[in-house]
């Protein structure tokens, strides 16, 4: 009898890039059946962030946060050449160009194949996120549930 194989990546990073790449990644461990988790902690969790979240009650630093991290993946900027906000804008017109996935659509693609994204609690609780303002269809768990999806994982990336 054939193993599972799986594929386990935590994204911790929220450049528009690093995330792309990692969705890229996990869409491809899915087509080659694999079970595949990104876990989504600290800046990685901007990824996951609704364009236009509902109000939610929040202390002053979490509105701080709020509105200094960008809101969903077609916000990020990139981890280098960002210029200014131009550096995103840019990419996204080579992706265009090649008619290669946005990040929204790699998200979307990775929902479809059941790609199970996780959103870490902890950090949730630090930057002051609640659940209404990130995208339907994530699971909220701790480390301890990333760990023990990665333990018997076959692939393990940070990202």
């Amino acid at each position: 009898m054939e193993q599972t194989k799986s594929t386990n990546i935590i994204l911790f990073s929220g450049d528009y890039d690093k995330a792309m790449a990692a969705y890229i990644i996990a869409n491809g461990a899915a087509a080659f059946d694999h079970e595949v988790t990104i876990f989504h902690t600290f800046w990685g969790l901007n990824v996951l962030r609704k364009d236009k979240p509902p109000a939610v009650k929040k202390g002053f630093l979490e509105r701080q946060f709020a509105r200094m991290m960008p809101r969903g993946a077609d916000k990020m900027g990139l981890s280098n050449m960002n210029m200014g906000g131009m550096g995103p804008k840019m990419i996204k017109q080579v992706i265009g160009k090649h008619n290669s996935m946005t990040m929204p659509q790699l998200i979307e693609m990775a929902q479809e194949q059941d790609i199970h994204l996780v959103a870490c609690t902890m950090t949730m609780d630090l930057l002051g996120l609640q659940q209404e303002e990130l995208l339907d269809g994530v699971t909220y768990a701790g480390v301890a549930a990333y760990l023990a999806d990665a333990e018997d994982g076959n692939v393990n990336l940070f990202i």
